[in-house]
């Protein structure tokens, strides 16, 4: 439980995913390009001085290696720092305001008798000389990453006005080639790439991750038993449930807003069409009737209308039709290619694969103005993925002969990759919010 206080350049981080995992296991997230307008602030390292033997991690430096990959904030060089205060009173606003600083983090974190940690923060407004927020987090060592997720979403909502997504996760298939075996993982890990674990692995494809709207299960495409099939797996448990696979198409499976719905491409009735499968009677509802193929169904925010590609007008377009049937409406008008299509959360625009001269890229729809604007510059750019809280899309790309996961803002001003050594990483999904 958090409590309230009663108180009056280019930046690599190498994340390994587990500590006994081998190499290929480490992602590294390379930031390529940041934001020009990003928001000067300092984070203090946090006073650990009570703790007997120090702290496992480093919470402000996860706090500030958050706030820098969001490419909102500019966070102040270690180097650079004039003092390092842990309690207001020890703060001189006049030496931050020197440094250009806008905000002030500082924090301690302190044990009881039993052990048990509580880990105190402190955000400042430095030219007010005002507190903006500030909290006590009761928590363990091995939940200290995640408590200082936690502290970057306070940060990054009080600042921004806007939720944050550290304390989220992401999906992703990664495989490994020896010789001529292929190995397929699909696992998750935090949304800074720590902490990952593989949730089912095969020597056959695995591909389609999606999320269910509480996060506590994962939808898949597996090969595993020589023809398609979607499963959907307990992630507290592993245990999983395989939906009935029908001869043909078995693929892209996408969760309703509500979780008792999944919306996902059959061909078992002839042509590729979009169906509802619904979780509690286990029945099928054919959605699309169309001798076109009808792919990737993606669910509007509010769970009224469906979203998905279609080759119906000739070339892969985007089209949408309320969930419980009607007429398709055509999305997409400006381009010859324009496939995986998906909500942003906040429901004000749609990102997907935008063919540009040739090249595969990564654009955002938006709904209100019909502005479709290119925001990456890659050649094989797909499987785009918003984050929880509109601000960020994750996706797949080519990084040489390699297959690397990456990452942009929605304005396009921040840009980031994440390489899996030794392997092939793809398909990712962000999750919703906790």
């Amino acid at each position: 439980m958090v409590k309230p206080m009663k108180l009056t350049n280019k930046l690599i981080f190498l994340a390994a995913l587990l500590i006994s995992s081998p190499s290929w296991a480490i992602l590294q997230i390379e930031i390529t390009q940041g934001s020009s307008s990003a928001q000067p602030i300092t984070i203090v390292p946090f006073d650990d001085s009570q703790i007997l033997g120090g702290l496992p991690v480093d919470v402000a430096k996860i706090v500030s290696d958050d706030l820098t990959r969001s490419g909102r904030f500019k966070v102040l060089p270690r180097g650079s720092l004039l003092a390092r205060p842990s309690t207001q009173s020890q703060i001189n606003f006049r030496n931050w305001q020197a440094l250009g600083q806008d905000n002030l983090v500082i924090g301690k974190v302190t044990a009881d008798a039993s052990g048990k940690l509580n880990v105190q923060f402190q955000l400042f407004d430095v030219f007010k000389g005002e507190q903006l927020t500030g909290f006590a987090i009761p928590a363990k060592k091995a939940d200290l990453r995640a408590v200082a997720h936690r502290i970057s979403d306070l940060v990054y909502e009080k600042i921004t006005g806007q939720q944050g997504a550290f304390s989220t996760r992401m999906a992703y298939v990664a495989s490994t080639k020896r010789g001529k075996k292929t190995t397929y993982k699909m696992r998750i890990a935090d949304a800074d790439g720590f902490g990952a674990r593989t949730v089912v692995s095969s020597s056959e494809p695995l591909m389609s991750p999606a999320w269910s709207a509480d996060g506590r299960r994962l939808s898949y495409v597996s090969y595993e038993r020589g023809r398609s099939a979607i499963y959907t797996q307990t992630l507290s448990t592993g245990s999983r449930v395989k939906l009935k696979s029908f001869k043909g198409i078995n693929g892209a499976p996408a969760w309703s807003p509500n979780g008792k719905q999944l919306a996902l491409t059959l061909s078992k009735d002839g042509s590729a069409d979009i169906y509802i499968y619904n979780v509690t009677n286990r029945s099928f509802r054919r959605l699309t009737t169309s001798y076109a193929i009808d792919t990737e169904p993606n669910w509007s925010p509010n769970g009224k209308e469906i979203l998905f590609t279609s080759d119906r007008g000739g070339k892969p377009q985007l089209y949408k039709m309320d969930v419980n049937g009607g007429v398709p409406k055509r999305v997409t008008f400006e381009g010859t290619y324009n496939a995986r299509g998906r909500f942003s959360p906040d429901g004000k625009s749609i990102c997907m694969v935008h063919r540009v001269n040739g090249d595969y890229r990564i654009a955002k729809l938006d709904l209100k103005t019909g502005f479709i604007h290119v925001l990456t510059t890659g050649t094989l750019d797909e499987s785009p993925s918003f984050a929880p809280n509109s601000s960020m899309i994750l996706y797949s790309t080519n990084d040489g002969l390699k297959s690397i996961l990456a990452a942009v803002s929605s304005d396009g001003k921040v840009r980031q990759k994440l390489r899996l050594l030794g392997g092939d990483v793809r398909e990712p999904a962000w999750s919703p919010f906790k």
